[in-house]
């Protein structure tokens, strides 16, 4: 068919042709069975797509990821933390570890008491390290899950009760660590004392994941002197365990360690290296934060 495009006459006629009844050259029935086409085309698209959605929503649970492996083990992680893991400042000039200080605050926020108050949320579990506490299954009917409450005084001088500063201010520094959440991971404890440092005396701590800390270099081991922990124990008590995710387990409190550096060398840059010890934790030297960490330490008086 041909149409003259010069005029308005030849528009109408290429858009519809009275003789043979066509629209842009088809009929009525060919547009038709063109619809219809594409309709049941465009329709087992969408159902092949939300059926393959609906199959792997089968496959995933509501309460627990399918794969952790990223996260399994756990990793140790410390407040205050710095991309370049250091912590650098000076004692004369607070600004230097305001930052420091702050980053600790923040952190401790959920842990004051007025936080904790509320029975339906929380309980209090044994004052020493005991065993799991079980709450059920994932998928149980128990619903939303009580957590052990953790007082923050048992962080003593890295609490900030009674020295705002953690200890910065006097030379003192300390850290708050903790093992990253993993849902429904139980730590399991050393069955032997090889692999513990000796600073640990020989003695495998009982219900307790223990953590110790040192000098990465010997020849710094004089300079590092004193180390003190806080806490629950030396370490993240199994009463703990496991954590059931955040929908059932909204309030939970991970067990703090506070870590205190009480008579380090002042104006050295010091490499310090912390320890997670369990069965079922192990260390990676690609991930510098799996099971372990090490940062550089510079107090300037």
């Amino acid at each position: 068919m041909s149409a003259n495009k010069d005029g308005d006459g030849g528009w109408k006629t290429f858009l519809w042709n009275s003789e043979k009844k066509e629209f842009l050259g088809r009929t009525g029935g060919s547009w038709c069975k063109i619809f219809i086409f594409y309709v049941i085309f465009y329709g087992c698209l969408a159902g092949i797509f939300i059926g393959t959605i609906q199959a792997m929503l089968l496959t995933l649970s509501n309460y627990k990821p399918t794969y952790q492996d990223r996260v399994a083990p756990p990793g140790l992680s410390h407040t205050p933390r710095s991309d370049k893991g250091e912590i650098s400042y000076s004692m004369q000039e607070d600004e230097t570890y305001r930052p420091f200080v702050k980053a600790i605050k923040e952190i401790l926020e959920p842990y004051k008491d007025d936080k904790q108050t509320d029975v339906q949320n929380f309980e209090d579990c044994a004052e020493v390290p005991s065993k799991y506490t079980d709450r059920g299954d994932l998928e149980g009917e128990e619903g939303i899950r009580k957590a052990c409450r953790f007082k923050r005084n048992w962080l003593g001088a890295c609490s900030g009760i009674d020295d705002p500063t953690f200890g910065f201010k006097d030379g003192k520094p300390c850290l708050i660590v903790k093992l990253n959440r993993i849902v429904n991971f139980r730590p399991r404890p050393l069955k032997t004392n090889v692999s513990l440092p000796l600073a640990a005396g020989g003695k495998i701590p009982e219900n307790m994941i223990p953590i110790y800390c040192s000098s990465k270099k010997e020849e710094d081991a004089d300079k590092i002197k004193e180390i003190k922990y806080f806490g629950l124990a030396q370490g993240f008590p199994l009463q703990y365990y496991p954590y059931y995710g955040k929908l059932l387990h909204p309030k939970y409190l991970q067990p703090l360690v506070g870590i205190q550096f009480t008579n380090i060398t002042h104006n050295e840059e010091l490499r310090i290296e912390c320890k997670v010890y369990g069965e079922n934790i192990d260390y990676s030297d690609k991930d510098r934060y799996q099971g372990r960490f090490d940062l550089k330490i510079m107090v300037k008086s």
